[in-house]
């Protein structure tokens, strides 16, 4: 029998010579918003899946390794992170991983899609975990750069888990110099903005090179972070912007202290996690020390 005989199958392209397949056992939903497409499917190996314009956005089997090595790094490093924002995220699960802090008081998510949130609130119930109900949460369904343009508020830490700056995506026009302008005048003395940085594999890092090369001209620290993250199929990067903290610099006692203070387990993110985080191979380190262009 051949392989291919039982199942349908969801086949995501990185490239025109790259294809990354997953078998469906069950489609949720197809359909399309204002914005974008939206698949919300469950397949054999990583359980149920949110797809936006043909592109895995998490996976039920490891999305905690990509929202835990985007979240808490940053919060761990943050003195007072009392305020949070959050840009994009709409399944929740970013939402889901600040408020599992107890000292943030408030953390502010900005979505464009209200529809996306809506279908993961129906189907994707595990991401948020309940965190749209939590009293510290404020959903604002609505553009990024207008909320930046008119919000008065300043938080410690702003979390930036939008698609990536592809000139197809709602997210492009989110990646210039007036966003980042935006960004840093609401950040609280001291605070950090990460983001979810593009693919960090030998093959395909270009665009986060191009990412992080764009804020070193906006702060002090701009350290570039990754991990593997399977239902990707691609190692992942991030990038953590400060002109106060070297987010590769936190020291294991404080990693630790952050850690224990959680409310529930982490899967993925400790003291060691956060070491090899931050150990980034020769190929990367080359592609961020070299001269290129930015946005």
């Amino acid at each position: 029998m051949p392989k291919t005989e039982r199942w349908q199958w969801y086949v995501e392209r990185f490239a025109q010579t790259e294809e990354h397949a997953h078998a469906i056992e069950e489609v949720y939903y197809a359909g399309q918003t204002p914005f974008q497409s939206v698949g919300v499917i469950r397949t054999p190996v990583f359980g149920k899946m949110l797809i936006l314009d043909g592109d895995t956005q998490s996976a039920q089997a490891d999305e905690k390794i990509y929202h835990e090595t985007l979240v808490h790094p940053a919060l761990a490093a943050v003195r007072d992170p009392a305020q949070v924002l959050i840009l994009g995220g709409g399944e929740g699960a970013t939402l889901r991983e600040v408020l599992r802090c107890s000292s943030v008081e408030r953390v502010t998510m900005v979505d464009i899609d209200g529809r996306v949130i809506e279908l993961s609130k129906k189907f994707l119930p595990e991401w948020s975990a309940g965190a749209f109900d939590d009293p510290r949460a404020r959903v604002v369904v609505g553009d990024a750069v207008r909320f930046l343009d008119e919000s008065k508020e300043h938080y410690a830490l702003i979390i930036s888990d939008l698609t990536e700056p592809l000139e197809d995506s709602p997210s492009h026009p989110l990646f210039c110099a007036a966003v980042f302008s935006g960004i840093k005048t609401r950040l609280e003395e001291g605070g950090l903005y990460v983001l979810q940085a593009s693919t960090a594999g030998v093959h395909n890092c270009a665009l986060h090179a191009k990412m992080a090369r764009t804020l070193r001209a906006y702060y002090s620290h701009v350290r570039s972070f990754y991990t593997h993250v399977p239902s990707f199929d691609n190692d992942w990067a991030f990038i953590a912007c400060s002109d106060a903290i070297d987010l590769a610099q936190l020291s294991a006692a404080t990693i630790d202290r952050y850690v224990g203070a959680l409310r529930g387990e982490n899967v993925f993110y400790d003291a060691e996690t956060h070491r090899r985080l931050f150990a980034l191979p020769l190929y990367l380190r080359r592609e961020l020390e070299k001269p290129g262009d930015t946005f």
